[in-house]
């Protein structure tokens, strides 16, 4: 993207036309995102194997901490290149992806390095205790994170810096052919060139070639729009000066929090579920990726606007950083809202989607219609959360991200799982969501009140933190 395109329109476009140009390519890139990860729990639910079906979802968690590592760089990346860019210093912003890139990439080679060395034990630690599960998830995590990790963080990674100079579409299409590629594999592994019996193994191969797609494409536009890109990827000793690595990684880091908490928070769902049964565990998983759906929406608005916030924060425009924080927080609301009428009013269909065996559907219907009561609360909680990402309110964004996931529904899982079993742990997600959104809105009214009173641009005087 040229500067002046770039400079209008961060600065010139409507902020509603500019929001709905960042963040609906955003978005639809990661509702396809979650649906390719579905495409590996409906495919394999076809096998009539609850088994099978328990063994892709407990690497949930353990794939998703990909995606954690790739926000820590990522997020953090994308708004300190975005500040930059609003401050006309686009020698930084290409030093800040250059640190992004390489960081992101050393970080998830050690991350599949362990996952190697400690795999059988991270399998029984994810819930996989159980001998069918065990083989199954080890399989599917030794393809999916451990050969194909690299390919999938670093195309996620590629995505938000696209994203950081308002290339949404570019970032979208990559997403979005990764999420197609992988649904066309799927079936052509699992039911026509892999054996009966290797499903499991067939969905993690079509998974991680499609990443490796996703990422050949994002390599490709980079190169071909290198000339008019401020993205720069030389290693130099100026990425690892003048304050980049902590200007990165403190903004990434409730990202990572807020991602790494969820799957440690899902994992121990799984595992406490796992007590119960396979059939529990089955419908448990299922209920947990078509409630994704909505919490992916969100992330998808929330990831595109953050750009536009972080820029007309650095470049002082109070109107219009708060009038994009306004309609971004509507959408999100709206968009969550949708999806929890859409689960409550057809939550059997959606499961029966994906398990066959009748009371393993029973048992999702009921953990999703439990789950989704939460999408509108946790909507507006991470636009809060992004806000603060964007505005280098990191101490105050990291609270919140543990806040949502980790502090408050960990704890509750063991509470609820003991007075309210078998459905009691459920009831944790939508509980801590509700708790968190109703900081988030207070911390967010604290922090604009302050701003306003103190009347200077966030470039000169960023205001003082919330807490």
């Amino acid at each position: 993207m040229h500067e002046a395109e770039r400079k209008n329109l961060f600065e010139n476009t409507s902020v509603a036309r500019a929001i709905a140009r960042l963040a609906i390519p955003t978005m639809v890139g990661q509702i396809i995102l979650v649906i390719y990860n579905m495409a590996d729990t409906f495919f394999v639910g076809q096998t009539g194997s609850d088994a099978m079906l328990a063994g892709v979802t407990v690497c949930m968690p353990a794939f998703m901490l990909l995606s954690a590592l790739s926000n820590l760089f990522g997020v953090g990346g994308a708004s300190a290149i975005s500040r930059a860019l609003g401050r006309a210093d686009a020698k930084r912003g290409g030093r800040c992806a250059a640190f992004s890139f390489y960081g992101c990439l050393l970080a998830t080679l050690l991350y599949s390095l362990l996952s190697f060395i400690f795999l059988d034990a991270y399998v029984d630690l994810l819930g996989g205790g159980h001998p069918q599960v065990h083989e199954l998830a080890r399989e599917y995590l030794t393809v999916t994170v451990v050969l194909g990790g690299a390919a999938t963080s670093m195309n996620a990674l590629l995505a938000h810096l696209l994203r950081s100079e308002g290339r949404s579409f570019h970032a979208a299409i990559g997403v979005m052919l990764g999420g197609v590629l992988n649904i066309a594999l799927d079936p052509l592994f699992m039911f026509v060139i892999l054996p009966r019996g290797r499903e499991v193994f067939g969905a993690a191969l079509a998974t991680s070639l499609s990443n490796v797609c996703a990422l050949l494409y994002y390599c490709a536009v980079l190169i071909r729009g290198r000339h008019k890109s401020v993205l720069r990827f030389i290693p130099e000793a100026e990425a690892l000066g003048d304050g980049i690595p902590g200007e990165v990684l403190s903004v990434g880091l409730p990202a990572f929090m807020m991602t790494t908490c969820e799957n440690v928070s899902y994992a121990v769902m799984d595992a406490l579920t796992a007590g119960q049964g396979l059939t529990y565990q089955a419908g448990l998983g299922v209920a947990k990726k078509i409630n994704m759906l909505a919490h992916c929406a969100v992330r998808g608005i929330a990831q595109g606007a953050l750009p536009l916030i972080a820029y007309n924060y650095a470049a002082g425009n109070d109107g219009r950083m708060k009038s994009a924080i306004r309609l971004t927080s509507l959408a999100a609301v709206a968009s969550a809202s949708a999806c929890m009428g859409i689960s409550l009013a057809a939550s059997r269909p959606l499961v029966e989607a994906f398990i066959r065996t009748q009371p393993a559907a029973e048992y999702g219907e009921v953990y999703l219609r439990i789950l989704c009561l939460g999408c509108p609360f946790s909507a507006l909680a991470y636009v809060m959360i992004s806000f603060f990402q964007a505005v280098k309110e990191s101490r105050t964004s990291l609270v919140l991200a543990l806040a949502r996931k980790g502090v408050l529904d960990i704890p509750m899982l063991f509470l609820f799982n003991r007075l309210l079993p078998p459905f009691g742990l459920a009831w944790a997600t939508p509980i801590a969501d509700f708790i968190c959104c109703g900081m988030a809105l207070l911390f967010v009214t604290h922090y604009l009140r302050e701003r306003s009173d103190a009347d200077f641009p966030g470039v000169a005087q960023p205001a003082q933190h919330v807490l």
